[in-house]
């Protein structure tokens, strides 16, 4: 499912900020599922970053991290799509 999906955010040399986390809770306003890029650059490696985001975002659970790229999942309070 989140194959044809594009990375809504990066992680880069600053690592996961306030901020960074803020845009992403924005982004799964409207999607239940997000990819994370983790540049080369980053402190840690993506699947750290998959755990950190999961860890701090409540409700958001890390689903696969395939090379640098993280995928996220978050259901949706009102419209929920994806059946589990």
């Amino acid at each position: 499912m989140a194959h044809p999906l594009k990375p809504v955010a990066q992680v880069g040399k600053d690592g996961i900020t306030e901020s960074f986390l803020a845009n992403l809770l924005e982004s799964f306003s409207g999607r239940e599922l997000l990819k994370v890029k983790v540049q080369s650059a980053a402190p840690i490696t993506a699947a750290e970053a998959g755990q950190v985001i999961a860890e701090r975002l409540p409700e958001v659970h890390h689903v696969q991290t395939i090379g640098r790229t993280v995928v996220l999942y978050r259901r949706h309070q009102e419209k929920p799509e994806i059946e589990l």
